[in-house]
């Protein structure tokens, strides 16, 4: 129970700052996505996303804006159905500095700094997947990714999401 009351907050670190969002895309060559015109929310799917109910808002906001902005438009009866899917992995940065050790350039030895000192930082990488599913065949036919991380500061929190969504939707339709 402790880990699902974590998730939002791990949640906060996976859709990092501005630039250092990386994106990939995978999509089914056979499809002609030009007869995408339309979507919904794949519901079942959506509700098993481990993340805040108001992050999962906040993202599905986000793709709402970006696929209107396509031209598409949500739809009881749907040409694609939207799913989403997180993931996160905790890093760890470990840095010696003045270990007392060593050639070269610098102080060299000396016995007052033994052991130096250590610093550990840590952060969590989070992966966004947006998955889109053919509505009639109920087949995956494209897939974005996004990889980052988000600071913990809530008032930037929509303006890191919408970024986020956008970076990886950029990519639909296929070229």
């Amino acid at each position: 129970m402790k880990a699902i009351k974590l998730l939002p907050v791990l949640f906060l670190f996976i859709l990092a700052a501005c630039s250092s969002v990386r994106v990939n895309a995978d999509y089914d060559k056979n499809v002609d996505f030009t007869q995408y015109r339309t979507y919904a929310f794949h519901k079942s799917g959506i509700d098993k996303v481990q993340i805040s109910e108001f992050d999962k808002k906040r993202i599905l906001y986000a793709i709402d804006n970006e696929l209107s902005k396509m031209g598409m438009t949500k739809s009881e009866n749907p040409d694609l159905l939207i799913n989403i899917f997180t993931k996160e992995r905790e890093r760890l940065e470990v840095n010696q500095f003045n270990a007392g050790w060593g050639y070269g350039w610098g102080y060299g030895w000396n016995p007052y700094l033994w052991g130096g000192r250590n610093y550990v930082s840590s952060s969590t990488e989070g992966t966004l997947y947006i998955d889109l599913i053919d509505a009639k065949k109920k087949e995956l036919v494209w897939e974005g990714e996004g990889v980052g991380y988000l600071t913990e500061n809530r008032d930037q929190k929509e303006k890191q999401i919408n970024e986020f969504v956008a970076k990886i939707l950029a990519q639909f339709p296929p070229k």
